[in-house]
């Protein structure tokens, strides 16, 4: 709490840029989530990218399933953690749900093509992203991308990922320790 009795958080939340947007929204002032969304849109579509292995369209579906879901749940939203944060979460949830319902296919793999395509260089360019890295991301098996996405760039813990893949702490940590071997293989760094 600070001097005024205000938990901190609360008052962490009382200075979001978002916070009179979020609220405006949530009345619902179209305008106000139109704010929202070009606040956020490219940050999330960066990390949806990555979890769809370079997928442009992939991507972009999540993220339009993403705000659909933020404009649905706003007025629920109670300022317990900055808006942004609350969204992020909301748009990977979003596309490892995806995810999962993908891998649940009889053929046991995720758009295997799209995949293949991938590692053939097939996929759209793309500026600034198409680097070797971004590619060998791109590659990778989806749980693995997902789990490397998850801990190494969005800084997840593997408990998080775990819950959220619905998979044991020990296979995130396989996962990872898997996805790693294979970029460093793929970019020509083998140990």
């Amino acid at each position: 709490m600070d001097g005024s009795g205000v938990p901190a958080l609360a008052m962490a939340a009382f200075l979001d840029e978002d916070s009179g947007d979020v609220r405006a929204a949530a009345a619902g002032d179209v305008r106000a989530f139109e704010n929202l969304y070009r606040r956020h849109a490219g940050r999330l579509n960066a990390v949806l990218w990555r979890l769809a292995g370079g997928v442009e369209a992939r991507a972009e579906d999540w993220l339009q399933e993403a705000f659909i879901q933020a404009w649905q749940q706003l007025p629920g939203f109670r300022f317990e953690s900055r808006f942004g944060t609350w969204l992020h979460r909301l748009a990977v949830n979003t596309a490892l749900m995806q995810l999962r319902a993908l891998a649940a296919r009889p053929e046991g793999r995720i758009d295997a093509g799209a995949d293949e395509a991938v590692l053939a260089g097939e996929v759209e360019e793309q500026p600034d992203l198409c680097h070797d890295l971004e590619r060998a991301v791109a590659a990778l098996p989806p749980r693995a991308r997902a789990v490397l996405v998850l801990h190494d760039i969005e800084g997840w813990q593997h408990q998080e990922i775990g819950v959220a893949l619905g998979i044991a702490v020990g296979t995130s940590k396989a996962q990872l320790h898997r996805a790693r071997g294979l970029l460093r293989n793929h970019l020509g760094d083998t140990p």
